[in-house]
């Protein structure tokens, strides 16, 4: 296993949202009344990570050094979506980091179990561990130093997908890996764990149904 003392988590943030309409950052909506975005943060506190660091964008306004990050700010991440991997890596990289974890900052209900069991299955120096749902490799995935140089060659649109789909793979309940692009999406999310948000704000279909 690689320690999660050795490992440094990089929260990927700075997102186009362009899925979700002009709100600016998707992952300032409000979800189980804190924003989206900052769910995995807290999800993942009690984690001993070397460093914790998230690559964000001016679109977004939630403040995560409160929770022990260090921030990035992506300027380019519209023009050039692996920028952001790129600049977290280059963190991990300076901090001597055995791993970088990568998460992503819309995926709001990845718990701290299953990231133990992503460190627990990385089982050599030169591992890349991901998550899946049973049926496709996905993130949280958990990336060994030797694989750092690569991910800071990725560019444009492409991410580690290849390297994901050649790693080893780790199933959790596909609830637990759900990503949010659409505002149907959030909406259907805040209806299956019963967020306040699906009764009390207006445009959702409950709070429509109840006006």
């Amino acid at each position: 296993m690689i320690a999660a003392e050795d490992t440094v988590l990089v929260l990927l943030a700075a997102g186009k949202s362009a899925r979700f309409g002009d709100v600016g950052s998707k992952l300032n909506e409000p979800f189980l009344s804190r924003p989206l975005g900052l769910h995995v943060a807290v999800a993942l506190e009690a984690i001993p990570f070397k460093r914790r660091v998230v690559v964000t964008s001016p679109r977004c306004a939630i403040n995560y050094a409160p929770h022990g990050f260090r921030v990035v700010t992506n300027d380019d991440a519209v023009g050039d979506m692996a920028s952001s991997v790129r600049l977290g890596v280059a963190c991990a990289a300076a901090e001597g980091a055995a791993a970088v974890l990568l998460a992503l900052a819309d995926m709001p209900r990845v718990t701290a179990s299953h990231v133990y069991r992503l460190l627990d299955a990385a089982d050599s120096a030169d591992a890349v561990v991901a998550s899946s749902d049973g049926q496709s490799p996905k993130p949280p995935a958990v990336f060994a130093r030797p694989h750092f140089d690569t991910l800071q060659t990725l560019s444009g649109d492409q991410g580690a997908r290849d390297l994901i789909r050649a790693g080893r793979h780790v199933v959790t309940n596909a609830a637990e890996l759900i990503d949010v692009d659409t505002p149907q999406e959030l909406e259907q999310l805040r209806e299956l764990v019963h967020a306040p948000e699906a009764l009390t704000l207006p445009g959702t279909r409950r709070y429509d149904r109840l006006s």
